[in-house]
């Protein structure tokens, strides 16, 4: 499959790399995780007024550029290639994602903030007994007069420590596990009544379990219909779903390159490690790995704009499962080539390790996502 790339999109590539090179080398980055906050708002505003890569995939409307998923595609790669920890994904990705979806003006006027970098939501949508059921909610809505009331717990909100606002998931009528009732709310960080459990994730990353209880609400914090808001959520945790893959090929394109260039460089038995055969049998089946995953990832990108969400949904589930496998069978042999090594803070080779095992699980493992693709091609009920 060719996906091409327009000369936008490829000096869109070449702008962030660049920048990532100057700005987000290996020792900057390890050392901007390890201090408090573990990130960096220059690095974030860059990526707003001198990249412009927060308004790529927004609409012009909201002061974007009017791209799409390829744009984020692109922009994923290289993230995913520099090791960035700043929250594009679940700011921009999945929060935007869902916000320039809902026809309200303040969607519209927090979107604009986004884009400008004044403003970092984060989504918190996993509950710690919802498994990777989105649909499994116990955080709770109700009506008090004008406005709502909110209570419930979120787990592993990722970015949470660094975020203004939360587009949270609660139910507001039917069942637990059902498509409808679902509601979707726009909650500042600081509300009272939200309280937050932040911690460090292994990849260097930061997230929070955040708690709701009972929060006050205006009316307009609601985005979208009142229990309608699956498909616009559903959607949004596809096109996240998909750029955690392109970040995932980012990664693991990083790590096969310093694994050859490492067995180039280590010498056993009076000759380089790259000089025996199997080794490069190996380093060959880590490449194919990898260029399956660029394929299906693009596959799933393409659609994205699919009108039909079971073919969008099955895309993109087929694309998680194979940067999944991608992601251990890489990942792991680059620990191994590398050696004990590989597992220390000082190569670089460890933390993209680390951060290859937690997309492997981000918005659902391998398991999941294979049981959610023979679901629906099967025509069965499972999203």
């Amino acid at each position: 499959m060719d996906l091409s790339f327009t000369e936008e999109q490829t000096l869109l590539r070449a702008s962030l790399a660049a920048f990532l090179a100057d700005h987000y080398d290996f020792e900057t980055r390890r050392r901007a995780v390890a201090a408090d906050p573990g990130w960096r708002r220059g690095i974030w505003r860059a990526f707003a007024t001198d990249l412009g890569i927060l308004g790529a995939a927004m609409p012009a409307e909201a002061g974007g550029s009017g791209g799409g998923p390829v744009e984020t595609l692109v922009i994923m790669e290289e993230l995913g290639r520099a090791l960035v920890v700043e929250p594009y994904l679940g700011a921009v990705v999945l929060a935007g994602g869902t916000l320039k979806r809902v026809n309200q003006s303040s969607a519209r006027a927090a979107l604009a903030e986004i884009v400008a970098g004044d403003l970092i939501p984060a989504v918190a949508f996993a509950e710690p007994r919802g498994r990777y059921d989105w649909r499994r909610l116990s955080t709770t809505a109700r009506r008090d007069g004008a406005g709502w009331v909110l209570t419930g717990r979120k787990a592993v909100v990722t970015g949470a420590p660094w975020s203004t606002h939360f587009i949270v998931t609660a139910r507001t009528g039917g069942a637990p596990g059902e498509t409808e009732g679902v509601s979707a709310f726009w909650v500042e960080a600081g509300a009272a009544g939200v309280s937050t459990r932040d911690y460090e994730t292994i990849d260097g990353g930061r997230a929070s379990d955040v708690t709701f209880e009972n929060v006050r609400l205006p009316a307009d914090a609601l985005l979208g219909p009142e229990g309608g808001a699956w498909p616009l959520v559903e959607q949004a945790l596809d096109e996240a779903t998909a750029a955690v893959c392109a970040e995932a090929v980012g990664v693991l394109s990083r790590a096969h390159e310093m694994t050859v260039a490492y067995t180039k460089e280590r010498r056993q038995f009076g000759q380089p490690l790259s000089a025996f055969q199997v080794l490069r049998h190996r380093m060959v089946d880590m490449y194919i790995q990898l260029e399956q995953a660029v394929s299906m990832t693009r596959l799933a990108t393409i659609a994205l704009s699919d009108p039909d969400p079971a073919g969008r949904a099955r895309a993109v589930s087929g694309a998680k499962v194979q940067a999944g496998m991608a992601c251990r069978f890489v990942g792991q042999q680059a620990i191994q080539l590398h050696g004990g090594m590989g597992m220390t803070d000082e190569l670089a080779v460890g933390s993209y390790f680390k951060r290859a095992t937690v997309i492997e699980s981000q918005f659902g493992d391998t398991d999941h996502h294979l049981a959610r693709f023979e679901a629906l091609s099967f025509g069965l009920a499972r999203t």
